[in-house]
């Protein structure tokens, strides 16, 4: 199986859409388990890459099972909270927001599953090391986070 990105998003220049990591490889009593970590933004793509992956190790003998799926979710440029909270974080710290998109399994994912029409977005501190022993929290951008997410709490507004 390919390891890697498969696609980019035709939404977002320069964002991974689908990928695959080969995350591990076991070899025991004669018997090889490869795990792998397919992952996208679209539930489709995630499904194309995992027929693909199926298909190839398939070809090769092995026995393929697929377990812990992460919904994938495609963040709304358009989102009215989006909007919301740009304002807020202009007025707050007096210059504009970052908003990017990245390619990772987000909360939203499961969340939208359950509430397709729900206008979500994601954000938070600045971490780096991501799901390594050396993931670790900017904490001066941990504090500035919490500032914003009280303000947000207090300035949401009703939906009607």
């Amino acid at each position: 199986g390919h390891n890697g990105v498969y696609k980019m998003s035709d939404e977002m220049e320069g964002l991974v859409e689908a990928s695959n990591n080969i995350a591990i490889v076991n070899l025991k009593d004669g018997n090889t388990q490869i795990d792998c970590l397919t992952r996208s933004s679209v539930e489709e793509s995630k499904t194309e890459v995992a027929n693909q992956l199926k298909d190839a190790f398939e070809n090769e003998g092995y026995k393929v099972e697929f377990s812990g799926s992460y919904p994938g979710w495609s963040p709304n440029s358009n989102s009215a909270i989006l909007s919301v909270m740009e304002d807020l974080y202009e007025s707050i710290f007096d210059k504009k927001a970052d908003v990017v998109a990245c390619h990772a399994g987000l909360e939203c994912g499961i969340l939208g599953t359950n509430y397709p029409d729900m206008d979500m977005i994601s954000f938070g501190p600045t971490i780096k090391g991501d799901h390594s022993p050396d993931e670790r929290a900017n904490i001066a951008s941990a504090q500035k986070f919490w500032k914003y997410l009280l303000e947000i709490l207090k300035n949401i507004p009703v939906k009607a």
